[in-house]
Order: C-alpha cells, then structure tokens, then sequence
C-alpha cells in the first residue's frame, strides 16, 4: 500500500496530461504552452546555431587577412630584420614582416575613396597573410620599388571601375609647403592586383610597396612588423610576453585590440537576441502556471478525496508539478528535436525556396555572406533545455501549492 501511494504522484500527474478533460478551454491552454514551449525552444537553437555561424565566417574571413599581432616603433623601426629574429625566437611566433600604414584618398575617373593604405614587402607578407592566396587578378608580387604598382581589394575597384593597369591617383592627409604655394601629397600609381577575401577590406584596403610607401610618406623606415602566431585565439597572451621580453620603446598589440570591438559587438548580440527570444520561452511557462491553476479549480474534489484516502499535501502537490513538468518536458523534448534538424539542415532549406521563388536571401553583389551560415553547438542546446525546463518546473510550484492547501472538508461540501 505505501508503495501505491508513492508512486500516485506520477501515475496520475502523467494521467491528467493525457486524459480528456471535461473542460475543453484548459485542454488548449495546456496544448498552447506545449507549443509556445516547443516553438520557443527551437527559435532559440535557430537563432543561436546562425548567429554561430555568422560569427564563424567573421573570423574566418577577417582574421586571416587580418594580422594576429603588431609590433611598432616610434617615429619609425630602424632595423626590422633583428627585430623579426628576435621575436622568432619565440616558440609561437611563425613568422614577422615589415610594414607601414595609413589613411589616404583615392581617385579615378568614376569618383574618390578613402581607403587604409599599406606598404609591404610581398615576399615576407605572403608569411603573415594569406592575402596572395585570394587574388583574383594580378599579385602582390608585382608590388617592385620605384614602380608604384598598387594592389585593392575587389570592391574597391569595382566601386570605381578599375581594371588591371589603369592609373590612380592617391592623395595623403598632409601637406607639402613648396616656393609655390602648399599643396596635398599626391602620387601616381598603377594597378597591378585585386583581391577578394568575402570581407569588409575588400572595399577598403590598398597596398603598395614598402620602399614605395616609405618614400611617399616621407618616412626613414617601417612602421614596425606584423607578427603571426600558431594560435590566433592565445595571441594576447603571446604579445604580452613579447612585450615584456622587448621591454620600453615598442608598442604592442594584438587583433583583439584592432577587431575586438566587432566581435564583442556579436556577441552582445547574441545575448541580446537569446534574452528576447527567451521571453517565448516564458510567455510557454506562464501558460503552464494558468493551465494548472484552472485544473486545480477544476479538480478540487478528486483532490479531497485522494486526501481523504490518505495521500498528504506533499504528494497532492507532487501531482501537479509532475503534470506541469511533463508538459515542459514534451515542449522542450520538441522544441530541441526540430530546432536541431532546422539548423543543421536550413541551407538547404534555404537553397529550395531561393530555386522555387527565384530570389536570393543576401546577394553576393550586397553582402559578403551569401548564404545563411549555422553552427550548431551542443553547449547551447543543453543551455536553451535547462532553461525551458528550469521554468517549466518552476512554473509548477504555485499551482501545485495551491492544491495542496485545499482542505478535503470543504471541497467535498458541495460535491
């Protein structure tokens, strides 16, 4: 007997999910949470699973053209080749190069653009770069001093309708006083290479020759060196020990320093938008308080006369969060299931409705992505379970409270 009645909890919580209720309206308060729930969850695994993958090809894209550390010196590095062999000294150090870098106008015949200008060495950028890798016409190995030969990322010269060869005129933020008069400091260069990496330099980086820049920038050396490590995520920690290795007289920093505002912008927006989604999750739980709190009105005398037969309040109360679980449960045991097969499948789903309706999502000729990127993680999937359940559960503990004070008397007094 006593283990009939510990198990009466669970028996009858999982039958009232299941039974048909004489009151229909409690029947579809209880779908609607199951569903909210279902929905909540699987919107959350979504979401999150592209903004992953959006925050994926950022990195992949940006940080492989984008150096992992630098390196400089003021007002300019006076000998960059011992400064390269000692930082390669450092068993995380791949490799250095030499450069110099800046603001500048560019001009031609369709408009003008300002652009970040850097002057490199071809040969020791292909070490730190991947650059060359993604040319599209032309090479940075063109880049030869005296030539002024200038390489641009590919929306840059589509933007003013360059094509290998022609001439650009590039203008700097400073001035030459002269018998004749003060005038900006411009030069002639030609183009020689294009690039396209599907990232934000495509439309605003240019290189020239480092002897080329060096001479247009009136410098007597390299800015300083860029420096490439094994792993870009412990390149902080590197360029902190090179630092203190180096000690005073460089400046030192890594690409958290020079990117870290945009991915901490993505992130911020993955919290952002995981919070707001989560109020689906808790608009499904609310659902659940007010399904179980009609279904304790409606089952007050089936609780008097469990009590009356000797189930305590503890286990009256047990009846409604195993019912109310349950229901979370089933919501959130859905809700996971197709949010996982809608994010690992939903480029092809994508790609079917771009062929049946004939339109495109992101245009390549717009965006750099051109395709829904998701990335599934399971820390998140276990993260959006313990939250829908967490809330299921607690959504159980008024309503089951409020059963369990019913007073077995005064319910069965107008049955």
């Amino acid at each position: 007997m006593r283990s009939m009645l510990k198990n009466i909890p669970l028996y009858i919580g999982l039958r009232y999910t299941r039974a048909k209720r004489r009151n229909q309206f409690i029947s579809f308060v209880s779908g609607f949470s199951l569903l909210g729930m279902a929905l909540g969850v699987m919107a959350l695994i979504v979401v999150l699973s592209v903004m992953n993958g959006f925050d994926r090809e950022m990195k992949q894209r940006i940080l492989s053209v984008v150096p992992h550390g630098f390196i400089d010196q003021q007002p300019y590095l006076e000998d960059w080749q011992s400064l390269s062999e000692r930082i390669g000294q450092h068993p995380d150090v791949v490799a250095s190069a030499p450069y110099i870098g800046g603001f500048a106008m560019i001009t031609y015949e369709r408009g003008v653009e300002s652009i970040l200008l850097q002057g490199i060495v071809p040969e020791e950028e292909a070490r730190v770069s991947v650059l060359e890798q993604h040319m599209i016409a032309g090479s940075s190995h063109q880049l030869q001093p005296g030539e002024f030969g200038i390489v641009m990322g590919s929306l840059l010269a589509r933007h003013l309708g360059l094509a290998l060869g022609d001439k650009v005129t590039l203008t700097l933020p400073d001035i030459s006083i002269t018998l004749a008069g003060v005038y900006p400091r411009t030069r002639r260069f030609t183009l020689v290479g294009v690039f396209e990496v599907g990232a934000q330099v495509d439309q605003t980086l240019a290189m020239i020759h480092l002897e080329d820049a060096r001479r247009l920038m009136r410098l007597s050396g390299p800015q300083g060196v860029r420096v490439k490590v094994k792993d870009i995520y412990q390149a902080g920690a590197v360029m902190d020990q090179l630092k203190q290795t180096l000690g005073e007289g460089f400046q030192v920093k890594d690409w958290s320093q020079t990117q870290g505002s945009l991915f901490q912008a993505v992130k911020m927006e993955k919290i952002v938008i995981a919070t707001l989604l989560s109020i689906i999750i808790a608009v499904a739980a609310f659902n659940i308080v007010s399904s179980l709190v009609l279904m304790v009105a409606d089952k007050r005398g089936d609780i008097a006369v469990l009590r009356t037969m000797g189930v305590s309040a503890r286990q009256v109360m047990a009846i409604f969060v195993v019912q109310g679980s349950a229901v979370g449960f089933a919501g959130t045991l859905m809700g996971v299931v197709l949010g996982c097969l809608l994010a690992v499948g939903i480029n092809p789903i994508t790609d079917f409705f771009e062929r049946v309706f004939g339109w495109q999502i992101f245009d390549p000729d717009v965006f750099f992505i051109s395709h829904l990127p998701s990335v599934l993680l399971w820390q998140d999937v276990l993260t959006i379970s313990v939250t829908a359940l967490t809330l299921s559960l607690l959504a159980t503990i008024y309503p089951a409270y409020r059963a369990a004070r019913i007073q077995p008397a005064e319910a069965l007094r107008y049955e």
